[in-house]
C-alpha cells in the first residue's frame, strides 16, 4: 500500500479513533485488498511519521492510547477503503477536542525548544493549523519558534 500521511489520516477518520495496532492491521488489510505485499513491519515507521509530522495525534480515549487525526490533516481514502468498518471491529471511542488540543500546544512548546531552523519553520505552520482544529491559542508557542529562528533574529 502506498499511503499518504492524508489517507493515514483517512482511515483514522473513518473509525473516529484506532490504535496504533488497529490502524496498522487496517494498512495490512487494505494492502492485501489491493493485491500489494503486506510488510507489517514497515508501518509502525509509515505511523510514526504521521504523528511525528501532526498528521495523527494521540489521544485519550477510555483508558487507552488511540490516534485521531492531527490538525494539518486533511483526511482522504485510500482505495479500497470504504470496506474497512465491515471487516474490522472497532468500539467508538470518544475525545475530548479542547485536551488534545491544550496537548498538542504543549508538545509543539516542547519540540520548540529544541527544534532547527526547519523545523520550526514547520511547526510555526502547525501552529495555526492547530488554532483552527482545536480551541487553543499557539500563541506563545509562534514567539518561541520565533526567536529560536536564526533568520528572524534582529
Amino acid at each position: 500500500m502506498s499511503e499518504t500521511k492524508d489517507e493515514l489520516a483517512g482511515v483514522v477518520d473513518m473509525f473516529g479513533a484506532l490504535t496504533r495496532a488497529e490502524l496498522a492491521d487496517a494498512l495490512a488489510e487494505l494492502a492485501f485488498k489491493q493485491g500489494k505485499e503486506v510488510d507489517v513491519s514497515a508501518f509502525e515507521a509509515v505511523i510514526e511519521d504521521g504523528v511525528r509530522d501532526f498528521y495523527l495525534v494521540e489521544a485519550d480515549a477510555d483508558g487507552e492510547t488511540v490516534l485521531v487525526p492531527g490538525p494539518v490533516a486533511f483526511p482522504a481514502l485510500p482505495e479500497n477503503a470504504e470496506d474497512l468498518p465491515h471487516i474490522m471491529d472497532v468500539p467508538e471511542r470518544t475525545t475530548d477536542r479542547e485536551r488534545l488540543g491544550e496537548r498538542v500546544r504543549k508538545r509543539l512548546a516542547t519540540e520548540a525548544e529544541t527544534a532547527d531552523e526547519e523545523r520550526a519553520r514547520y511547526l510555526v505552520d502547525v501552529s495555526y493549523d492547530l488554532e483552527a482544529w482545536a480551541p487553543v491559542e499557539a500563541d506563545d508557542v509562534r514567539e518561541r519558534l520565533d526567536e529560536s529562528r536564526p533568520d528572524r533574529a534582529n
